[in-house]
């Protein structure tokens, strides 16, 4: 009877990812990047790497968030967010390959979907699950808005580059 602490998949949602400024998140696996873009109509029909799946999974702490990890297909390959360590510094990246059904521990695919402010219930942030403060946002380099993981310097600090609408 009692549930073991893995996160188990639960359900899934099939989602555009929106920021501030009502850009799409797009992923290019072959520029190993993910930016928020502006986005057409015809763009979005085709959906390439815009159309993401978000895997709920069960937990025994919701006090955290909802644990979900994300994936998108692009041309017949499904490919996985997570974040890894490089030169010192976390990085969002996407690999190739399927989201786990079961996770026995912590992974580095998990993320914490908690709602943005209490007045906005459609619009959330995403807490990465092995480092407390760390949020999925997104940072201006050139005409670029990468999505990166942004430490939150105070709990009660509202950061508007952390907003995403799903």
């Amino acid at each position: 009877e009692l549930e073991c602490d893995a996160f188990c998949k639960e359900k899934t949602l099939h989602r555009v990812l929106r920021n501030v400024n009502s850009q799409l998140l797009v992923v290019r696996p072959d520029l190993n990047l993910a930016a928020f873009e502006d986005v057409t109509d015809q763009e979005m029909k085709s959906g390439q790497g815009m159309h993401f799946t978000i895997h709920c999974y069960k937990t025994t702490t919701p006090s955290a968030g909802l644990p979900v990890a994300f994936s998108v297909q692009m041309a017949e390959k499904s490919y996985y967010m997570c974040c890894e360590r490089e030169r010192g510094q976390m990085m969002v990246r996407f690999r190739e390959g399927e989201v786990p059904k079961e996770i026995p521990g912590e992974s580095n695919i998990i993320f914490f979907k908690k709602t943005f402010t209490s007045c906005c219930s459609r619009a959330f942030k995403f807490e990465y699950s092995l480092e407390e403060g760390m949020f999925l946002a997104f940072e201006e380099e050139g005409d670029l808005r990468k999505l990166i993981l942004k430490k939150l310097s105070r709990k009660d600090e509202v950061d508007e580059t952390m907003k995403i609408s799903l």
